[in-house]
């Protein structure tokens, strides 16, 4: 009895665990409007532990992820892109469900976009 209860237990924790754990590793696509036109992206990311690192590429450019952080089903991290001749800083937060990474990221001082990026198969 003792030991059915306690492979119960094990199967439980490990229930617990995998459903706190969010896969981010991959690639994912967004298509989404702004004010200077629509945005097509290819995010790459590769986590390792609580840090995120990969590329944010886009028609024009292409940017290794800075600041990558995971938290359960939480991940921001940073894109400083070139606009003409300027750093501009684009801060990403999401919050992963499934195949998809609902986001908002903050463009500099100019303003937010939502997006949604899914996960290429």
């Amino acid at each position: 009895m003792i030991r059915k209860t306690a492979i119960a237990i094990v199967f439980i924790m490990l229930a617990c665990v995998g459903a706190h754990a969010s896969d981010f590793n991959g690639k994912w696509t967004a298509q989404f409007d702004t004010p200077v036109g629509t945005q097509k992206y290819t995010y790459e990311l590769h986590v390792d532990g609580a840090k995120v690192t990969g590329k944010a590429i886009n028609e024009h450019d292409e940017v290794a992820i800075q600041e990558g952080k995971i938290d359960g089903d939480k991940i921001s991290f940073v894109e400083v892109a070139n606009f003409n001749g300027m750093e501009l800083r684009i801060v990403y937060t999401g919050k992963i469900n499934g195949d998809a990474i609902h986001f908002n990221r903050q463009v500099g001082d100019f303003g937010n976009d939502d997006l949604t990026a899914t996960r290429v198969k």
